[in-house]
């Protein structure tokens, strides 16, 4: 696989910072348009200089933090980024070591899902560190279809900056990321950017369209709200805002933005979680709407045709009733909210922004697809591609390719299953499609005179 990437260090600016992690580290990312291939993904980092050792060398106070990413293809595990930055910086009064150093690398990668892992370290204490590692699914927003990029959250934002020089400079405007996505104190303002592409879409038949740009709260509630209605003629935009924040009680919030054909009632979104501590607002207001999370999950902007895919690929982990109901559904919507509820009550670990099980099982797919599919068939319909996709990688596997007198087999052994179970499959058709004949798992084919089948006819 050809590695693609470039990457751009940014100088790292100071500003006031309140940390919810001990750490003294952070990260955030954004994906933004680039070509039918590839995104442009900025990481955004932070240090708490509070955090970091404070050193004198040489008659100068410093703290000094390096910055580690390793980026890696979670379907063929090529290394695409592996670097490490050094920041070395001065204090120079005790106001300023109360204040966060804020920066910025890009870099373009290729579609698929991602593994990213960040370290945030003090190089004056070597047990002061944070690993952060975040699975990011590039999906490139250059295609036929509108689409709305990552939404940057910032903690502050010029207009027209003349600052063009600036790491932060983009589109006429200068953002500042705000990388640990906490809200409230002394940063009372949340501000957005986001790009929106493909505006002329054909499944788009209005000359205007709606985009609603809402807040809810944890609880699904719709805590504020702005929108207003767009003009087509132009394909792309850059869509920015803000919203002030210091009336909202403590509690995690998501973003949403949305553009819609009123007329149709179609549309695509973009989401956004972050956090607010407000601890003196108490939250008694119940007289707000409810929005439905899952016009800021993945599902949301998925078409028909997308969500009858994913669910396809999906059926291996369903059971009989949930396969019934899928199949009686109709329209988009209520496709959609099922696939939200099917995979969110799958989370493994619904504390993290991503629901890593999901993103995995996908991962799982296309590997299954790459490793096992033929002329005749997508590799996730194979038998090794269902036996993969719902166990994971064997723990070892033996061939038997090219035996005289029986035909081409190979056993999958799984140590951690049940005690250790196996899986024999055979080539029973001499087309390389392998076809599961014996197991020992609970629930799954079992025929101990498998071999039987191998044997060929003279």
């Amino acid at each position: 696989m050809k590695k693609i990437f470039t990457a751009i260090l940014g100088l790292f600016l100071y500003i006031n910072i309140s940390f919810a992690q001990d750490a003294g580290f952070d990260f955030d990312y954004a994906q933004f348009a680039y070509d039918s291939t590839s995104n442009y993904v900025e990481i955004y980092y932070v240090f708490d200089q509070g955090k970091l050792t404070l050193v004198n060398k040489e008659g100068e106070f410093l703290v000094e933090a390096s910055l580690t990413i390793q980026i890696t293809d979670s379907t063929t595990s090529d290394t695409l980024v592996n670097n490490q930055w050094f920041i070395r910086h001065p204090v120079e009064s005790k106001e300023s070591i109360s204040q966060s150093l804020v920066g910025v690398v890009s870099f373009i990668l290729p579609k698929g899902t991602k593994q990213c892992i960040v370290k945030g370290t003090d190089l004056n204490n070597a047990l002061n560190f944070r690993t952060i590692t975040e699975f990011i699914r590039i999906r490139p927003f250059i295609n036929a279809n509108a689409s709305i990029s990552d939404i940057q959250l910032a903690s502050k934002m010029v207009q027209g900056s003349e600052n063009k020089n600036s790491v932060f400079y983009k589109n006429t405007y200068e953002v500042i990321p705000i990388p640990n996505l906490v809200f409230g104190g002394n940063q009372p303002a949340l501000f957005f950017y986001s790009e929106i592409y493909n505006i002329g879409d054909p499944n788009f038949t209005e000359d205007t369209l709606k985009l609603n740009e809402i807040i809810f709260n944890s609880r699904g509630k719709v805590v504020l709200e702005k929108n207003k209605f767009i003009s087509r003629k132009n394909s792309t935009r850059v869509e920015v805002g803000s919203f002030i924040l210091s009336k909202l009680p403590t509690d995690t919030y998501t973003l949403a933005i949305s553009l819609i054909d009123t007329s149709k009632n179609i549309g695509v979104t973009s989401s956004k979680r972050f956090f607010v501590y407000n601890p003196e607002v108490v939250d008694t207001d119940t007289s707000f709407h409810e929005a439905k999370p899952v016009l800021s999950s993945t599902f949301g902007t998925m078409s028909e045709e997308e969500l009858d895919d994913i669910f396809d690929k999906s059926k291996y982990i369903a059971t009989s009733q949930e396969i019934d109901k899928y199949k009686k559904l109709t329209g988009v919507e209520g496709k959609r909210e099922f696939l939200f509820n099917f995979w969110n009550g799958r989370d493994k670990d619904p504390s993290t922004k991503e629901n890593e099980y999901f993103y995995d099982y996908l991962q799982r797919v296309e590997s299954a697809n790459t490793r096992f599919g033929s002329m005749q068939k997508a590799g996730w319909k194979t038998d090794r591609g269902r036996v993969f996709i719902i166990y994971g990688e064997p723990s070892e596997i033996e061939r038997y390719p090219n035996q005289i007198e029986s035909r081409p087999y190979e056993i999958w052994y799984y140590n951690e299953l049940e005690g250790g179970v196996y899986f024999v499959f055979a080539d029973l058709t001499g087309f390389s499609e392998y076809t599961l004949v014996h197991s020992t798992k609970r629930g799954e084919l079992r025929d101990d005179n498998w071999g039987r089948r191998t044997i060929i006819a003279r």
